[in-house]
């Protein structure tokens, strides 16, 4: 992924981030659209967007007082390019969200070199910029996935610092160590001296905290912690909601044991994916009511992220918020946070064995699989195959009640949602995605399964 750290010209620059007024504008209106009537489907009702009621947690290392709503900024909204060639950052509207999420109490902000195509920094930079750097705290990440020479790392971690536009790092992440193993950990910091440098970083204060973000198999895990006497790492950044808490999926380990683990070395936990990748505020209708029931003002979302927040050692949650009305609802959830109680946890874990019966793939929408050689759309393939499994528009047999309502609206929806020429029938197999994912999905052959579903749709006749 070195290829993202390359420096880009004045005219790539204006191009990726250069919208027009007008497109804001045009943003507005979609988020308008969104939100008719003041309600988000499966939502909370349109109630005023507290400013000053926002809960705050309080780091162990630094005392930093860190909104319990933290800003991920791995899916900034982006138009299509006036070229025709891909997509944009819509910078106008990332301003707009920052700003507003600034105004209700938010200070976090997460990004790395490698969000939205290797652009999320620098548009971070560009809004985080007109605002007081003291009042914020700025997170980034060590991306050194492809390349792990101590030379592409530096430059990686000095090129965060020029698109983010400042001098110091409030919380540095190492991306990601779960993936290949400790063996692979060892390549990207500790054999390549990288380790020894951000520790002398910290202490040269342009670092305030270190840290690591985690996906993989237990053993790296827990060898990253037995290295807290030495390092003395200041938060942990793990996966957490209430699928996961005890029912993880591939290769990741269930939260209450990474959670646990923490507790023991008393290091504040940084939350990411508390929606599981949107899957927990797009959930089958027969969930959706009953959590409507149990809670009718509060949006189907909101339980996630109040079970996300409720551990006490838990620093701040992650939210990748593309949208206007997904902000304002966070913000209402945490504006203060009701912690859950014994008996919302037991609740949720009959909700979790309900989630558990249908057949979603466990794709969180990072993108980290992107982009394909061949130019498949990978995460929209498996998201829109995830909604109409939620929606029951995913017909077994023609037997089945609503067979022909169910076959029209998922090949009619697949074609609206993925472009032919993106499509899951273009996947030969080449399988250079799966080692990038997460979630440890084995891409190809869920594209092969779709894509064989989908034709076995197409050559019914009814």
């Amino acid at each position: 992924m070195e290829e993202h750290n390359k420096n880009i010209n004045r005219r790539d620059f204006l191009k990726i981030v250069g919208i027009s007024a007008a497109t804001t504008t045009a943003a507005a209106t979609l988020y308008s659209c969104k939100q008719k009537d003041g309600v988000i489907p499966g939502g909370s009702t349109s109630t005023p967007v507290p400013t000053d009621k926002m809960t705050y947690r309080t780091s162990v290392a630094q005392k930093d007082r860190v909104s319990l709503l933290g800003y991920g900024c791995m899916r900034w909204p982006t138009v299509p390019s006036p070229d025709g060639k891909g997509d944009i950052i819509d910078q106008d509207a990332v301003n707009e969200l920052v700003d507003y999420a600034i105004a209700h109490g938010v200070n976090y902000f997460d990004t790395s070199p490698v969000y939205v195509q290797g652009w999320s920094e620098k548009s971070t930079g560009i809004a985080l910029k007109r605002h007081p750097r003291e009042k914020l705290f700025i997170a980034t990440k060590l991306s050194n996935f492809s390349n792990y020479s101590r030379e592409n790392s530096i430059a990686m971690y000095r090129k965060s610092f020029e698109d983010l536009q400042t001098d110091y790092i409030d919380y540095y992440l190492l991306h990601s160590i779960g993936n290949g193993g400790i063996e692979a950990f060892k390549a990207r910091y500790i054999d390549n001296g990288m380790m020894e440098f951000l520790l002398k970083e910290r202490e040269a204060g342009r670092i305030r905290n270190l840290g690591f973000s985690f996906h993989g198999t237990v053993d790296t895990y827990d060898y990253a912690l037995s290295l807290h006497d030495e390092v003395k790492w200041d938060f942990v950044q793990i996966q957490l909601n209430y699928v996961d808490w005890k029912h993880s999926s591939g290769r990741n380990v269930n939260a209450d044991y990474l959670y646990d683990e923490l507790v023991k070395r008393n290091i504040p936990a940084i939350i990411m994916e508390p929606l599981l990748g949107g899957r927990l505020s797009n959930v089958p209708t027969h969930i959706m009511t009953r959590l409507k029931q149990r809670r009718p003002e509060d949006s189907v979302a909101s339980w996630a992220f109040r079970f996300a927040g409720s551990p006490e050692l838990v620093l701040t949650v992650l939210s990748g918020m593309t949208y206007m009305e997904h902000l304002q609802d966070n913000i209402r959830t945490y504006s203060p946070l009701i912690p859950l109680t014994d008996d919302d946890k037991e609740f949720l874990e009959e909700t979790a064995q309900l989630m558990l019966k249908y057949p979603t793939v466990p794709c969180n929408d990072c993108k980290y699989c992107m982009p394909c050689p061949y130019g498949i759309d990978i995460p929209a393939v498996l998201i829109h195959y995830n909604k109409c499994v939620n929606e029951g528009n995913v017909p077994k047999s023609q037997q089945d009640e609503n067979y022909r309502k169910a076959r029209q609206a998922f090949l009619v929806g697949y074609d609206r949602s993925v472009p032919r020429l993106r499509q899951a029938n273009h996947c030969i197999g080449c399988d250079q995605c799966s080692p990038h994912c997460p979630q440890s999905i084995n891409i190809p052959r869920e594209l092969r399964r779709i894509d064989g579903f989908v034709e076995q749709l197409k050559q019914e006749t009814l």
